[in-house]
């Protein structure tokens, strides 16, 4: 009985590894109070250097009102923001 449950038991905890990466990956970010690093993680085609240029350019001319006020930072361009359009909150 044990060697037909233990197969069972390891499809199902491999099943909710998945599902969590996966939710993980696309979290959606507050780019107005996010951190670098947050925002790297959850963003498609954003790494450290640019979270970190959204960061500094939001602590300089304050919050975006907008997620399109993103193409405002350097490197961040129409194609990224259309990626990533569904995962920004203000």
């Amino acid at each position: 009985m044990l060697s037909i449950l233990m197969p069972l038991r390891k499809a199902t905890l491999s099943i909710c590894l998945f599902i969590f990466s996966v939710s993980a990956f696309c979290a959606q970010v507050d780019i107005n109070t996010a951190s670098a690093q947050e925002i790297a993680s959850a963003l498609k085609g954003i790494g450290i250097k640019k979270a970190q240029a959204i960061v500094e350019y939001r602590e300089q001319h304050g919050d975006f009102a907008s997620a399109d006020d993103l193409l405002e930072v350097k490197g961040v361009g129409e194609k990224t923001l259309e990626k990533n359009r569904d995962d920004i909150q203000l």
